[in-house]
């Protein structure tokens, strides 16, 4: 899964511009999961198991991450990863 520098790279630009957004996405969705490309939002999702499906559903096995949308700091553990292009 995680193994690539480049997918470790797409998680560390996709969670700096998603905290970057974070005090106004508290506001709009609060409890949601935020699928993450690019370094962009690309939707919001009521469980990380639905983003990361959809993710896997857009991207195949391309970079993409899952972050919740909390002001509590969470480790997703596996969901917080990308995955190696391919």
């Amino acid at each position: 899964m995680a193994g690539s520098s480049k997918g470790r790279s797409e998680v560390a630009r996709n969670y700096q511009a998603f905290v970057r957004k974070l005090p106004e996405l508290l506001s709009t969705h609060r409890g949601k999961f935020a699928l993450m490309h690019d370094a962009k939002i690309v939707d919001f999702y009521d469980s990380a198991g639905d983003a990361y499906k959809a993710g896997v559903e857009q991207y195949g096995e391309g970079a993409f991450s899952v972050q919740e949308v909390t002001d509590l700091r969470a480790d997703l553990g596996f969901f917080s990863h990308a995955g190696p292009q391919r």
